[in-house]
């Protein structure tokens, strides 16, 4: 490029090339020619598209996806002619909106089981009225649980951090160990009473449990001084061998009052919603070689618990039974 073409200015490039393009013209045809509309300006451009993000679209989305909620972003796209990243900014940005997967729960809950669950609730509250810590002090409460030789993390426990580009981590489908103990735990809001393993090849059953409560009683009277004399207030689930006919007069021998619990109400046992998650938690992915292994780290996991910790477990059933009230008696999420 010459000195002083490098001085010229866009329009004036323009002006050459097009002079450039008639003597072309001329040579092939014998005649120039000139076109009145053609210029060295910029040709006009249309301005900025109009956006799909109107009002009218929101409404078309909103309508769409209450209609179907399983409804998907490419079939609202195709629907309303538009691409499906706008469809995903209107519902994200401006209908507040996210898809998540269904929640499983224990049972699909009739009117008179959410009657039972929102009157149980309300009988604890008025029972414990402002003295929740004394109440909790009093409570005594059991469930069982399997625990299992291998017990593989979840996805999303087996979350890690990595670094832009880096290869995501694998993980292998291992399925849960087929050796396992059930455990039965009593426990307070001071710690574990009692821990029973059910033997190999042994029935859970009325007189076992039966059993099994009138060894709580002794290591009530032996651990808790002062407990039984206050009254204990025996929190357990409807299960057939807590309900069996000889487990009933053994609770009867043992002199504690009942605290009523509905039917498919885990969300209110404090043994499934705190004892029993965080217990599985903790010993999930590791892989004990028998079951004495097993043993020694569920009674490791709560040896190093302080009193607080059992404390907090029981006082949460109070803002649960407040949260089932105002659900009305469905489901509390976790």
């Amino acid at each position: 490029m010459s000195a002083e073409s490098s001085n010229l200015s866009n329009i004036e490039h323009r002006a050459v090339i097009k002079n450039l393009r008639l003597r072309i013209r001329w040579s092939k045809n014998g005649l120039a020619y000139f076109n009145k509309d053609e210029s060295c300006e910029d040709d006009p451009r249309p301005g900025r598209p109009v956006t799909v993000v109107t009002e009218e679209n929101v409404r078309k989305i909103e309508k769409l996806v209450l209609a179907d909620r399983r409804i998907k972003l490419w079939q609202i796209a195709e629907e309303l002619q538009i691409s499906k990243e706008r469809v995903g900014e209107i519902i994200h940005e401006h209908m507040n909106m996210r898809k998540i997967s269904a929640r499983w729960v224990p049972k699909m809950l009739a009117p008179f089981d959410k009657q039972r669950r929102l009157q149980t609730s309300k009988d604890f509250l008025e029972l414990v009225g402002d003295n929740i810590d004394e109440i909790c002090d009093r409570i005594v409460t059991v469930d069982e649980t399997w625990v299992c030789q291998y017990d593989p993390e979840s996805k999303q426990e087996s979350m890690q951090w990595t670094k832009k580009r880096e290869r995501p981590p694998k993980k292998f489908m291992i399925q849960k160990s087929a050796s396992k103990l059930m455990a039965t735990i009593f426990w307070d809001s001071e710690g574990v009473l009692l821990i029973d393993y059910l033997p190999k090849e042994t029935t859970m059953n009325g007189q076992y449990y039966a059993n099994l409560l009138a060894q709580t009683r002794e290591t009530a009277v032996q651990k808790r001084r002062g407990k039984l004399s206050r009254g204990v207030l025996f929190l357990q689930d409807n299960a057939y061998v807590h309900t069996a006919r000889v487990s009933r007069q053994a609770l009867k021998d043992t002199g504690f009052s009942e605290i009523d619990h509905p039917p498919y109400s885990p969300d209110l046992a404090p043994s499934d919603y705190f004892l029993f998650s965080n217990l599985k938690k903790e010993l999930r992915g590791h892989r004990f070689v028998d079951d004495n292994q097993m043993k020694m780290a569920v009674e490791s996991h709560f040896d190093c618990k302080e009193k607080e910790y059992f404390l907090g477990g029981l006082n949460a059933l109070y803002t649960r039974c407040e949260k089932c009230i105002s659900l009305e008696g469905d489901y509390i999420e976790k």
